[in-house]
């Protein structure tokens, strides 16, 4: 790789590192916290992270992967992205836990994990091009 393509393949990593620490953030949002007079139950989840993370992870594994026909470079935003994930989420800062206990955290693994895991899978199934 050239240098140029080495330093937008850092900037991938650290937005994918940065992506999982925003998106553990706003996990627990809730519409209350968004609008404070809305109706009598306006205790409802809003995990909008979770859809950031299920639009932004296929596009760093794209973008990566045409760095580079290797597995590694192609794979490294998402393993990186899944390791801030768990490892914030379970020991966040002060020891806080920022996966919530509920199905909003499967939903931001599920969702931020299996759309870039298809993605990486038609990249690495498709057959290499010729140059």
């Amino acid at each position: 790789m050239r240098a140029a393509d080495r330093l937008f393949f850092v900037v991938l990593l650290v937005d994918a590192v940065l992506l999982a620490v925003a998106e553990l953030a706003f996990l627990p949002l809730r519409v209350r916290d968004l609008a404070p007079g809305v109706g009598v139950d306006g205790n409802w989840p809003l995990p909008v992270s979770v859809v950031v993370a299920g639009l932004t992870m296929p596009l760093l594994v794209k973008l990566a992967a045409g760095l580079s026909t290797r597995m590694s470079v192609a794979g490294a935003p998402l393993l990186l992205w899944l390791a801030a994930v768990i490892g914030f989420g379970i020991a966040g800062p002060g020891g806080d836990l920022l996966l919530t206990n509920d199905w909003r955290a499967l939903a931001l693994l599920a969702v931020g994990a299996l759309p870039a895991s298809v993605v990486l899978g038609g990249i690495l199934g498709s057959p290499p091009a010729r140059a």
